[in-house]
């Protein structure tokens, strides 16, 4: 019990530095600042980038949907056989195996990705007066360059883009206490270096591309700091409470809640992924084959580690 604690209490430090690390090194090294880059050093870092998207996309599809539609879908069938037991004998298990045919967890995900979409729209219908002042003046003073490739994003993105990089963060901090959580609840220490490994494996990328990410939206060093101090801060938390319950019981009610918040971070993941990351490393005409190379690069990276894992 000793031997397993100490490893539990290595997993934790390990997570704590890895991710602090990796998200630090594009935040602190100036090199990795596109404001001040030029000609090939500009190139790549777009490059670098693109494959960043294509972690982010690796690791909403590889890993955060597919575990939380594994987790959605395993426990909702003990939960349905928990409550159907002594019940109706044969006839309530067949009821049971065909209500877990319905696609709950893509429901789920499909909820979460929704839930953002109301939001973004609801921030959208907030500025909208000022993003209309904004380009009726653009068109004024901007003259010919209106029509130019770097114009194209709509006005209101620079406002959404820190509220979509907030969503980015819950997300991947709800995602990151739940991996802590798994590591912590594990009852042998193969089992819990295995995991823990696995964890480590995607996470340094992803927190690495979450720097990036933060650099190119513009936000403060100190403020970016801050959200990857938080968000190292989460496999942690999720480990030492996974290490507060081991020993305890833990509820049908309590797996199915912790399985359906994963399944809505995954959804916000996604939208993210998708409707923000992805576009804006794509919409520069300049070179598009070897950005769309270099994304598949990224997401082929994860889904080897998922493959591994």
């Amino acid at each position: 019990m000793e031997v397993l604690l100490g490893v539990k209490i290595g997993c934790l430090l390990a997570l704590l530095v890895l991710t602090l690390g990796c998200g630090l090194t594009p935040i602190c090294f100036k090199w990795f600042q596109m404001d001040a880059a030029t000609g090939h050093h500009y190139r790549v870092l777009s490059l670098l980038g693109c494959v960043s998207a294509g972690v982010f996309l690796g690791a909403g599809l590889m890993h955060m949907t597919a575990e939380a539609l594994e987790g959605i879908e395993s426990e909702i069938e003990k939960f349905m056989v928990q409550n159907s037991t002594g019940s109706e004998g044969n006839s309530s298990h067949d009821a049971t195996s065909s209500s877990v045919e319905y696609p709950y967890g893509e429901l789920v995900i499909s909820l979460g990705f929704f839930f953002v979409f109301l939001l973004e729209s609801l921030a959208l219908q907030y500025c909208h007066g000022d993003a209309r002042r904004s380009t009726v003046q653009e068109e004024e003073w901007g003259g010919t360059h209106a029509f130019g490739f770097h114009k194209h994003p709509p006005v209101p993105s620079p406002s959404l883009g820190p509220l979509r990089a907030l969503i980015l963060l819950l997300s991947l901090s709800f995602h990151s206490v739940f991996e802590g959580l798994a590591v912590g609840l594990q009852t042998s220490v193969a089992a819990t270096i295995q995991l823990c490994v696995a964890v480590l494996a995607h996470k340094g990328l992803v927190v690495f591309s979450v720097g990036l990410r933060l650099l190119k939206i513009g936000t403060g060093t100190w403020w970016a700091v801050f959200c990857i101090l938080s968000l190292a801060l989460m496999s942690p938390v999720g480990l030492a409470l996974g290490m507060t319950v081991a020993g305890g019981a833990s509820g049908p009610a309590q797996g199915l809640a912790q399985a359906l918040l994963e399944g809505v971070a995954a959804g916000t993941f996604l939208y993210v992924t998708f409707l923000e990351i992805l576009p804006r490393e794509l919409a520069c005409p300049e070179a598009p084959l070897v950005k769309y190379g270099c994304v598949a690069a990224g997401f082929a990276f994860m889904a080897l580690i998922a493959l591994w894992a």
